[in-house]
């Protein structure tokens, strides 16, 4: 029996508003090819956005990063051949097109894979870092935590203002108390 290897994420690069049909070609490469061994997941990173438009107010999804699928997958060189081949792939995201993968810091930042529970114990009044976003490098103080949401809103000084932010666990770190 041939021993399959711990699968990793990578990233495909596709042809600009090809990624569906990336994912769909992917997902009828695995039910055909019985590899649901081999690829685990495969993702397009899309967010929720409110469009205006004609003064009427909309909810969309938006790529938030366009011409880049995420799969998770236990490389083999077959399997490379088989998805470098699927139609609208350009090819891995690596040195001369071979997969590099993603480092479990890249999956956590880019909410790749949900943490069944943020290793985060943070209270109202907690002096926190933020390590990553818009507000990367700033600190606040704790003002409001939402333990189902994983989500806290903070008080953070920018330029000599106090303003209030909401920040998800992994965002923030707890700093050591004195």
């Amino acid at each position: 029996m041939v021993e399959i290897p711990e699968a990793k994420w990578y990233v495909l690069h596709t042809y600009s508003g090809y990624e569906a049909m990336v994912k769909d070609s992917l997902e009828k490469l695995i039910e055909n090819n019985n590899l649901k061994d081999l690829i685990k997941e495969i993702v397009i990173p899309m967010e929720q956005v409110i469009e205006e438009k004609n003064e009427v107010r909309k909810l969309v999804l938006r790529k938030t990063i366009p011409c880049y699928v995420f799969i998770k997958i236990a490389y083999t060189n077959d399997l490379w051949f088989s998805i470098t081949n699927t139609r609208g792939v350009t090819g891995f995201v690596g040195p001369g097109g071979r997969p590099l993968p993603l480092s479990d810091d890249e999956v956590k930042r880019m909410r790749l894979e949900k943490v069944i529970a943020a290793d985060v114990h943070v209270h109202i009044d907690d002096e926190i870092m933020v390590l990553n976003g818009a507000l990367e490098g700033f600190t606040g103080k704790v003002i409001q935590v939402n333990q189902t949401g994983e989500k806290v809103r903070a008080i953070v000084s920018m330029f000599g203002r106090d303003t209030e932010v909401d920040l998800d666990f992994i965002q923030i770190e707890v700093m050591q108390k004195s």
